[in-house]
């Protein structure tokens, strides 16, 4: 078993996540994964889980709070 980095849980299904250039993460569920992993919007402090926005260097969920904070220009990935 091996024991979530975010709750301790120990857990048989427990799974990791590996990134490029981090050390490897275990976690017990996509929540406690969420809640170390996922970028914080800039705007409104939201876990970004989507494909979010990049402007100025910041993080967003979304181009609406990107252009809350100032950034121009900026649209959401999403296609209609």
């Amino acid at each position: 078993m091996a024991q979530c980095e975010v709750c301790g849980n120990e857990y048989d299904k427990a799974f990791r996540v590996e990134r490029p250039g981090d050390q490897p993460h275990v976690f017990d569920s996509f929540e406690c994964a969420i809640h170390a992993l996922a970028p914080t919007c800039e705007y409104c402090g939201v876990k970004v889980i989507g494909h979010g926005v990049e402007a100025n260097g910041s993080f967003y969920c979304c181009a609406h709070c990107a252009s809350m904070a100032g950034a121009t220009g900026v649209q959401d990935r999403a296609e209609a």
